[in-house]
Formats: structure tokens, sequence, C-alpha cells
């Protein structure tokens, strides 16, 4: 059976993961709604746990994971360690006697229970008291409606995760009312709107970046290019020298990596490096985001699809987020970047040949069936398919983040 999951990323008050939400995204043709709560959470314990191994989809973070009060009731979760996941009670699960003592149980043994959705019923005391965090949904409830909870709830020992956070005003504001974890596409826009001034230390990178990314660059130029600066040298030179080479003889200049890695994959290296750089005030999982969309859109047109220049479309989805990294418009980044015009138009206009692909890969990060059944066909795909180039693109960006 083809089971369909991903994973958002939770932040704490600095904007650093501490752990991912795995979410169910379809199975065998059926979408979330046309499949029942317990059969969404074992089939996504089961590939993420069982099949997939949960390093491989989450690394060393903890995993929230919806669960049902039939589910509850049989211990399902007990199977799994507790510092792998985190209890999360769907808001539709009755406070029954049976669902308190299961979670009393979970507790007692040290798992994290997490409220799903919650909006404040008296009938919710007792599995409060054995709550360990509480999910507020900012589409589901006023502002006014969350400071009362809050107020209600300041009694109890609880952490509380700001849920559908869309925008930098939004995680201002819940940051404010003492929320500890957020969860929503914030970080994943510019905080602005006001074109900002890019720094000096920046308009350098992107230059780096530009003459890095153009096509009639030598193995000197690249040669030339690294040289000049430090701190990507040294990267570099790790980088080559790691373990995951085995080299038998040390490589100790530029040249020889260049030679050993080859144009493409020195370029590779040093626009990952860079767009690291440009993104040292923000979220590290705006990189990872970047880079997992990268892998993820060239995964898509392997050889025998419609397009088969992977390296611009690894472009494609690395760059799709560097107004966010910038804050400053796409087209004013596209302007100054010698990128292939269907890459600009992609990212500009949201047209082309290539635009289909980045859609793609947006519209399964979150969720949007109805988008990924129209595009699907379009570029001779299947979602297994998918599904297997989105775990190795998020294989492939843990491995590159954890030597940032």
């Amino acid at each position: 059976m083809d089971v369909y999951i991903a994973r958002q990323p939770i932040f704490t008050k600095n904007k650093r993961v501490y752990a991912y939400e795995l979410l169910f995204r379809q199975s065998m043709g059926k979408k979330l709604g046309q499949v029942s709560g317990n059969r969404a959470t074992t089939s996504v314990l089961s590939s993420a746990f069982l099949t997939e191994g949960i390093e491989k989809i989450s690394g060393s973070k903890p995993c929230f994971i919806n669960f049902t009060e039939e589910l509850l009731g049989r211990d399902v979760a007990g199977f799994f360690a507790k510092t792998k996941i985190v209890i999360e009670i769907l808001e539709d699960v009755e406070p029954s006697e049976k669902v308190i003592e299961a979670c009393r149980n979970l507790s007692e043994k040290g798992y994290l229970i997490a409220l799903d959705d919650f909006v404040y019923a008296r009938k919710l005391e007792p599995l409060i008291e054995l709550a360990d965090i509480i999910k507020v949904d900012f589409r589901l409830s006023t502002m006014e409606e969350i400071e009362r909870m809050l107020y209600r709830l300041s009694r109890h020992r609880l952490k509380f995760l700001a849920e559908k956070i869309e925008t930098h005003e939004e995680f201002d504001r819940a940051l404010k009312l003492g929320f500890t974890y957020f969860q929503g596409y914030f970080f994943s826009q510019p905080e602005t709107l006001r074109i900002r001034e890019v720094t000096s230390v920046k308009v350098n990178l992107l230059n780096l970046l530009a003459e890095v990314n153009r096509k009639k660059t030598t193995v000197d130029r690249l040669d030339s290019i690294i040289s000049m600066d430090l701190g990507i040298t040294y990267k570099l030179l790790r980088y080559i020298n790691s373990a995951y080479y085995y080299l038998l003889h040390e490589v100790t200049s530029v040249r020889q990596a260049i030679v050993y890695l080859g144009e493409r994959e020195i370029r590779r290296f040093v626009t990952l490096v860079i767009i690291s750089e440009l993104a040292s005030d923000k979220p590290e999982e705006l990189v990872c985001l970047s880079i997992i969309r990268g892998r993820f859109c060239e995964l898509l047109a392997e050889p025998g699809q419609p397009v088969t220049d992977q390296s611009d479309l690894f472009l494609l989805g690395l760059f799709s987020l560097l107004d966010a990294l910038l804050d400053t418009p796409m087209k004013e980044i596209m302007d100054s970047l010698p990128l292939a015009e269907s890459v600009k138009k992609a990212l500009v206009e949201g047209k082309g040949e290539l635009f289909p692909y980045i859609r793609l890969v947006i519209a399964y990060e979150r969720g949007d069936h109805s988008t990924c059944e129209k595009i699907l066909p379009e570029l001779g795909l299947s979602g297994a398919e998918v599904m297997e180039h989105y775990l190795t693109a998020v294989g492939f960006a843990d491995r590159v983040c954890s030597r940032r």
C-alpha cells in the first residue's frame, strides 16, 4: 500500500526547529477526508517508524502525531519510544474515562501530550491536567478568545503552541502573548513587504552566487572565485575530506576539489554554502526547506521526464525562497542573477515550462491534493514516485544542513 506523508516544522521562540508534525497526505488514491483518523494515524506510524525509519524523516527531532480515541484506548503509542513522539489528541476526542486513563498512563511513562485545535470547554479539564502542550489555531479563534483562553489556563503548568501562523506579524503577536512554540508558513515568507536595502555583505554573496552559476564559468574562474572566500574554501576542503568520500589522499587545494567533484557538483556545493550564509539571520529550517525544494524539483525530472536540465530545476527549488531569505521582492533578486529565463519566469511570473515542478512541490508540502492531482499526469509522475522523491530530498537536505 502506498502511503504519502509530509512533515511540517514546529519552531521555538528563536525560530529553531523543536519538532516536526507528521502529516498524512494520501493512501491508495484516497485523500485525507476519505480515510478514517485511525487509518491515517496508523499509516503514518507504520510508514515513518517501521518502513522508512523515523531518522530518515525527522532526524533527531520528536514527531507530533495525531491520535484518535480508539488508538489511545489500544495503547498504540506505547509501541514507540517516548523520545520520538508527542501524542497529539485530536479536538474531536471525547474526554471519556477510558481516554483519560490512557492519557494518564502515557503521561506517567514520560510521554508528552498535546491537545490539538484547542477551544476551552469545562469537560476538557481532566485532559488539561494531563497535557503538556496546548495547540491553539490562530485561524479558528479570535485574538480576544485566545487571550481569554490563555488567562483561564494560566494556573496550569502548560506550554502553548500557536499553529497556522502565516505572517511575521502573527508570530510577533503570539510571542508577546506567551506562546512557546510556533507552527505555520510564516518563516517561508518575506518579513516585510517594503523593499529593504540588501547589506553589502549579502550583495557580495549575491555577486558570488551569480558568478558561480554563469554557464560559461571555467574551472580556473571557479578556482579564483572560491579561493577569494576563506570561509567557503574552508568548508569545501572540510567537506571533500570528510568520511563521506573515503579519500585515500587528503585534498589540499580548491582546484583539486573542483577536479574531484566536477563542475556541476562544485557549483551546487558553493551555491548551498552561499544560500546558508545569506540566511545566517533566518531560521535554519528555511535553508533546509530551500534545499529540500531544490533536490525535490531535481528528482521530479529524472531522465525520461519532459524537462531534462536538472541543474535548472535544482536552482528553481533552491531559489524559490530567496525573497524570504533576503526580505526582497523576487523580481529584484532575479534581475541580478544570470539564471535561465525559464527559472526566472517560473519564480517571478508563475508561468513557463518549469513552473509546474515548483507548483507541485509547494502543493505537496501544504497537502493541496487537488493541485497535486492536476499536475501529476502533466509531469508523467505517480504519487508513489513523488513520495519517494520527497523522502530522498528530506534526507539530502538533513545531511547538508547538519554540515552547516
